[in-house]
Order: C-alpha cells, then structure tokens, then sequence
C-alpha cells in the first residue's frame, strides 16, 4: 500500500504544470513580433493594440492542427462582435511567418479576418509564463505537412487597455478550443468601454 502510495505521489508530482499562465492582475508583458493579417506580414505590437482598447492575446499549438483550426475558425467568425464590444484579436503560435500567412488568408480558419504572430522561439509564450514544448519529430498539421516547431499551451489572455490582465481562459483548465473563443467573447463584452 505504501509503495502505491509512493508512486501516486511521484506521479502526480511530475504531472503538475512547470509553469502557470500569469494571474488576473499581472501586467502584460508588452511584445513585438512578425504577423500575418490576409495573408500579408506586418509588425504586430501589442501596445499599439492596447492604446485602441482591450486586447485578446490567444496563444495556441499549432496553425492546422485539429483544435487551432476550429479555434481559428471560431475567432474569425466573432470578429464583428469583438470589434464592436471595442476589442482586437491576436493569436500567437510558434509557427513561421511563411505558415501564418497561409493561415491567416485560408477561408476555413482565419479567413482574413484574424491576425497571427510568430514567436518563433516561444520567447513571447515564456514571457507570458506559458509552458513550451518540444516539437515532435515527424508530426504532421491536417494538410500532411510536416510542423517542425515546439508548442505553447492553449491559454487565452484577456488584457485590458492599462495593459494588465483581465482574466486568463485555458492553460492548464484545458478548456475546448470553442468554448475558449466564446468565454473570451463573453470576457470582452462584459468590459465597460
């Protein structure tokens, strides 16, 4: 019994998230990165954003991948919506400007609708205090294309125009990639402008 004990407990210990998303509160650390808006790069900056109103930061696996392309999908769709409750979308992931723009123009997700930013390096995911993973050797996106890149853990920020966080949706909750866009839509429209 004692030896079961033992390995339940070792086991939980290593299951526990090496990092957690900043709390409610925390400032946001404020990033530059290469995005993609239609297809078309241009230099993001959240600060520029926040200067324009609330701002959703949405960090995700991987552009093409299963859950990223309903999420995606999911943001376009409402982006009428946040825009008019005053607010602006990013999604940032650790794919390569060159699969942002694909992304961000394909009608079945981003739909032109939606901008994507390049952490290529998951500097602006470690900032937020989000775990990074390694890449897996071989996997494949739902195009049969090989990703080649780490992942950072779905978790969505909402932050509000003094640059702090509003509230975090995701990490390690594991909320669906859907329901993370409509928790962050009800996020936003229940702000006062």
């Amino acid at each position: 019994m004692k030896k079961l004990l033992l390995s339940t407990l070792v086991a939980a210990a290593f299951a526990l998230p090496v990092f957690a998303a900043l709390d409610t509160g925390a400032a946001a650390p404020m990033f530059s990165a290469q995005a993609s808006l239609a297809g078309k790069a241009f230099t993001y900056s959240l600060k520029d954003s926040l200067a324009k109103g609330p701002t959703v930061v949405y960090f995700y696996p991987s552009a093409y991948t299963g859950g990223c392309n309903a999420q995606a999908h999911a943001f376009a769709e409402n982006m009428d919506k946040f825009t008019a409750a005053g607010a602006s979308v990013v999604g940032v992931s650790l794919d390569s400007i060159e699969r942002l723009n694909d992304f961000s123009k394909d009608p079945e997700y981003c739909a032109g609708k939606l901008a994507v930013a390049s952490d290529a390096d998951g500097a602006i995911a470690k900032s937020y205090q989000l775990k990074v993973g390694e890449g897996r050797a071989g996997a494949k996106d739902t195009r049969g294309v090989e990703i080649g890149h780490g992942f950072a853990s779905r978790t969505t920020f909402i932050i509000g125009k003094d640059g702090k966080v509003v509230t975090t949706i995701g990490g390690d909750s594991n909320v669906a990639p859907v329901d993370n866009v409509m928790q962050s839509l009800a996020a936003i429209q229940g702000m006062k402008k």
